[in-house]
């Protein structure tokens, strides 16, 4: 069985984003860039246990043959927080071996053209034989808490003034991940973190991350800086001003780590303006 990919999105059952469409093997087109994803180990209502999975990757000319009125071309962002566990982390992984095949297709060391091995799983240099591998990177995402518990959010440029996030950052060669959670955070807000504890990950294939998850804390006597680039407003939240300002608020989608520690801090889901409008990005 094969999952279908076009432009990052797949075919899902439904408009609340219930269940992946799969599609038999054969009925996929032959130029369509395939990689082997792995076997169920269990039954679904649609597939049986010990069905091999492959990702198949085609174009919009072709993705537009197997639209139907009973599935809907859904990307992550606007469907991960309605599926499965196991079907939100197959999607995951096929976006993120989708856009390293996307980003691969020359050697980065001679600029000549790359070729599929190994089930889609390496890309072969035609002229030195060199292996290319899909590539994880590492990236910190920090919950900073000041001494009397309130957290720290962070608006981007690009973004609605009244939508919020943690802050986060690409860890740098040679850098531990709490390294990074120091210098990031004062680079992104001006404060000086101390006690990084790490609490969880999530794959975040944008284009191919590892999100790993901080709480940190800081003194909220110093001031904050944003860096005026990425970050260009920072506030500190109460538990009790993020309730009374969630119908307002545009927080993180549901699929996203960082709505997961906005929640994890709140001590329970909140209700914000992305639900209502039916949007949320990280």
């Amino acid at each position: 069985m094969a999952l279908l990919m076009n432009a990052g999105k797949v075919r899902v059952r439904d408009a609340a984003g219930a269940a992946l469409v799969f599609t038999p093997l054969n009925e996929v087109p032959p130029t369509a860039l395939l990689v082997y994803l792995g076997k169920t180990t269990e039954a679904t209502e649609v597939i049986d246990s010990g069905t091999a999975i492959c990702l198949a990757v085609i174009d919009k000319q072709q993705a537009e043959t197997f639209e139907s009125e009973a599935s809907r071309w859904l990307s992550l962002r606007s469907t991960g927080a309605g599926l499965s566990d196991l079907e939100a982390g197959l999607f995951t992984q096929a976006l993120a071996l989708n856009n390293w095949h996307h980003s691969h297709t020359h050697c980065p060391g001679c600029g000549s053209e790359t070729m599929i091995e190994k089930a889609g799983w390496v890309r072969r240099c035609k002229k030195d034989n060199l292996e290319l591998f899909p590539r994880t990177d590492p990236a910190i995402i920090v919950s900073i808490l000041d001494q009397n518990d309130r957290i720290l959010l962070g608006s981007q440029g690009i973004w609605e003034e009244n939508r919020w996030s943690v802050l986060a950052g690409f860890v740098e060669p040679g850098e531990s991940l709490e390294a990074a959670v120091v210098r990031e955070m004062n680079e992104e807000s001006g404060l000086d973190v101390v006690e990084p504890e790490y609490i969880y990950s999530q794959g975040w294939p944008y284009p191919y991350s590892l999100m790993l998850g901080f709480t940190a804390r800081a003194d909220s006597s110093q001031q904050l800086k944003p860096d005026g680039e990425e970050i260009v407003r920072l506030r500190w939240f109460t538990k009790e001003e993020l309730l009374a300002e969630a119908a307002n608020l545009l927080l993180p989608g549901r699929a996203s780590i960082s709505r997961a520690m906005i929640e994890l801090w709140f001590g329970q889901e909140i209700i914000s303006a992305s639900e209502t409008a039916g949007h949320g990005k990280r």
